[in-house]
């Protein structure tokens, strides 16, 4: 296990304090950056609502995203699977009509 370093992230003008692991201090600060960044894009489309229902829309918006991108690795795991079981089939056809 690697050693816990301190960071800051910014998420709708609130700074909070984390400990991280090293090797993911650049993927927190691109995460937190897609975040802020989809806080505004509401912001700018929804005015008048109050920075916690951004911060509730960019959340949930998150969410979805995680949501689709585990719902493809589910797709594409199903279709390799598929796609093995064909081709040992075609290998027993070949090896029967030797």
């Amino acid at each position: 296990m690697s050693e816990l370093i301190p960071a800051n992230i910014v998420i709708a003008d609130r700074t909070y304090r984390l400990k991280i692991e090293a090797d993911e201090e650049e993927l927190v600060r691109k995460t937190g950056k897609i975040i802020n960044e989809k806080i505004l894009e509401f912001r700018n489309e929804f005015a008048g609502k109050d920075m916690q229902d951004y911060v509730s829309m960019a959340l949930l918006w998150f969410a979805t995203e995680q949501n689709k991108a585990g719902a493809e690795m589910i797709k594409l795991k199903e279709t390799a699977e598929k796609l093995t079981s064909f081709e040992n089939y075609l290998d027993r056809v070949i090896e029967e009509a030797k």
